[in-house]
C-alpha cells in the first residue's frame, strides 16, 4: 500500500510551544516574520543534466572489499573470501560475485572514497540528506526520525516542485508526486522508522509517498527469495471504497492548523491555510488518479523483463521505480533493507553476502541500467547506488563478518551525463581510508542536486520561514560528467 508517511505524535515541523512563543515574542532574532517570508530565494542558475534521480539505497553498509575496492594483495586477514575479476573499466577489478556489472562497467562510474565520521546506522540520515544528524543527546541508539531532522534530498525536490507548481496555471501543474520511496519506509520491515527519509522540518506535506510490503513471518527475508504478485501490493490503500477516509487521514497528518496551538496566530495564518488546502487537494488528486493506479500495476511489465530484474523484493522494487520515473516521479528511492537484522550489515559472516546480496545486486542493477539505457531513460536520469557506510578492513571473525566502517566506502553513479568506465578516488592499501580525493556526503548530495539543476545556494524555508541554503559545505563533483 502507499501512504503519505508521517508520525502524528510530533508537532508539524518539529516545533514545540516554547519554540513558537519564542519566535513570535522575539521576532525571530530581530527580523520581522513578514520580511522573512517575503525574502527572495537567492540562488544560481544551473543547467539541469537530468529530469530525475533513482537512488538505490543498500541499508546496512556493503563492504568495499567485497564489491568495488578489492585488495587482493592485502594481508590475508583483510582481502576477503572472494576473488577479483576484470571489468571494462581500466584499473577496476571487482568482486567475482558481480560478473554482470563487471561486463558493463563502461556504463557507470565508481567513487571509491566516500567518507564520514558517523560510524553507525544514523549515517543513513547523512547519506540521504547531505547533512549529519545533530549531536548528542540524540546518540546512536536513537534511530527513529523526528520532525527536527534535515529534509531528505527527495523531499527538497518535492518542495521545489510544489513551489514551482504554485506559480503555474492548474492545467500545467504536475500530475504525479515527485518523491517516491519503495518498497517500504526505511526500517519498517524491522520495526523502526529511521531518520533521513522524510521531509523533517519542511513539513509532512513533502514526505515521500511510500509503499509498505511486509514479510511473511519473523524469519522471512523477501530480498532473498522470489515474491508472488499477491505480495507485491504496490498501490494506494483505499483507492476505491475508502478514498475519502485516506484523504482525511492524510490531511490530519499534514495540517498546520490542527497541530499548532494558540500561539499559531502569531505566525502567518493565511500562508498556513493555503498550505493545508494545497496538500489536501494534492491528496485528493493522488487517490483518485487513474495514472497513479496504472503506474503501480507491475503486472503490466512482461514476465521476461521481470525475470531479468529478479523476482525478489529488490528487483521488483527497482522495476517499479523505473515505472515511477516514466510516470513522472522526480526522485525515487529503492531500498534494500535488513529484514533479518543483518543482510548488508554483515557482522556475522559472508555467507549471505556471497549467496544472496551480491548476486541480487548484480542482477538488479545491471538489468536496471540496461533497461534504462535501451529506452533512453538513462540519458535523463541519474542513478546512484550505495549504502550509508562500508565495512571494517579486517574481518571480524573466521566467517568474514565485518563491522561498521564509515571512513572509506564506494558508490556507483550512472546516467545523466556521468562518464562511464571511470573511477574517482583511491583508497589506501587496506581500503581503510581515502588516499586521495575524499568525498563527503555533502559533496555527493551537491552532485545529485547539481544534476537536477539545483545549486547549493538555492533556498528552501526552515520551520520559522527563514530562507536556508539547500546545501552547506559541499560542491558537486563536476569531474564525473562528460
Amino acid at each position: 500500500m502507499l501512504t503519505i508517511h508521517g508520525k502524528p505524535r510530533y508537532l508539524c515541523n518539529g516545533l514545540g510551544r516554547r519554540d513558537l512563543l519564542h519566535a513570535a515574542g522575539l521576532g525571530l532574532l530581530g527580523t520581522s516574520l513578514t520580511s522573512l517570508l517575503a525574502a527572495e530565494d537567492a540562488g544560481s542558475v544551473v543547467t539541469p543534466r537530468a529530469k530525475s534521480v533513482m537512488f538505490l539505497f543498500l541499508f546496512g553498509g556493503p563492504s568495499q572489499l567485497e564489491t568495488f575496492d578489492m585488495k587482493p594483495d592485502a594481508a590475508s586477514g583483510i582481502r576477503g573470501p572472494y576473488q577479483p575479476i576484470a571489468s571494462r573499466t581500466p584499473g577496476l577489478r571487482i568482486c567475482e560475485k558481480l560478473p554482470k556489472l563487471a561486463a558493463m562497467s563502461d556504463k557507470f562510474a565508481v567513487i571509491r572514497t566516500l567518507t564520514h565520521p558517523h560510524n553507525d546506522h544514523n549515517a543513513c540520515h547523512y547519506i540521504q540528506t547531505g547533512h549529519p544528524l545533530p549531536p548528542a543527546p540524540r546518540g546512536a541508539a536513537m534511530v527513529d526520525a523526528t520532525e527536527k531532522d534535515w529534509p531528505a534530498m527527495g523531499s527538497v525536490v518535492e518542495y521545489l516542485d510544489q513551489r514551482a507548481d504554485s506559480e503555474k496555471p492548474a492545467e500545467l501543474r504536475r500530475d504525479f508526486p515527485s518523491y517516491i520511496y519503495l518498497p517500504n519506509p526505511l526500517g519498517h520491515i524491522q520495526g523502526y522508522d529511521r531518520s533521513g527519509q522524510y521531509a523533517g522540518w519542511l513539513g509532512r506535506g513533502f514526505n515521500p509517498l511510500a509503499t509498505k510490503i511486509d514479510k511473511r513471518d519473523k524469519d522471512d527475508n523477501p530480498y532473498f527469495r522470489d515474491c508472488l504478485d499477491a505480495e507485491l501490493d504496490f498501490r494506494i490503500q483505499g483507492l476505491d471504497a475508502q478514498a475519502d477516509l485516506s484523504v482525511d487521514r492524510t490531511a490530519r497528518r499534514v495540517s498546520l492548523l490542527e497541530q499548532f496551538d494558540t500561539a499559531r496566530h502569531q505566525l502567518d495564518r493565511a500562508r498556513a491555510t493555503q498550505e493545508y488546502d494545497r496538500v489536501r487537494a494534492r491528496a485528493v488528486d493522488l487517490v483518485t488518479s487513474e495514472k497513479m493506479r496504472a503506474a503501480f500495476d507491475i503486472r503490466r511489465e512482461s514476465p521476461e523483463l521481470r525475470d531479468r530484474y529478479g523476482r525478489h523484493l529488490f528487483g521488483q522494487s527497482a522495476l517499479m521505480g523505473r515505472r515511477m520515473l516514466e510516470a513522472g516521479a522526480r526522485f525515487v528511492t529503492v531500498l534494500w533493507d535488513c529484514p533479518d537484522g543483518y543482510s548488508w550489515d554483515s557482522h556475522t559472516g559472508s555467507h549471505d553476502v556471497g549467496k544472496h546480496l551480491l548476486p541480487g545486486l548484480d542482477q538488479t542493477l545491471s538489468a536496471l541500467l540496461m533497461d534504462m539505457s535501451d529506452s533512453g531513460l538513462l540519458d535523463e536520469t541519474l542513478v546512484v547506488c550505495l549504502g550509508e557506510m562500508g565495512r571494517t578492513p579486517r574481518g571480524a571473525n573466521a566467517q568474514w563478518g565485518r563491522g561498521h566502517w564509515s571512513h572509506c566506502f564506494p558508490a556507483v553513479l550512472a546516467g545523466a551525463g556521468i562518464r562511464g568506465g571511470i573511477t574517482y578516488g583511491n583508497s589506501d592499501k587496506d581500503a581503510g581510508y581515502p588516499a586521495d580525493h575524499p568525498v563527503s556526503p555533502e559533496m555527493l548530495s551537491a552532485t545529485v542536486f547539481h544534476t537536477l539543476g539545483i545549486a547549493p545556494e538555492d533556498r528552501i524555508h526552515d520551520a520559522f520561514g527563514r530562507p536556508v541554503s539547500v546545501m552547506e559545505g559541499g560542491q558537486p563533483l563536476v569531474e564525473l560528467f562528460g
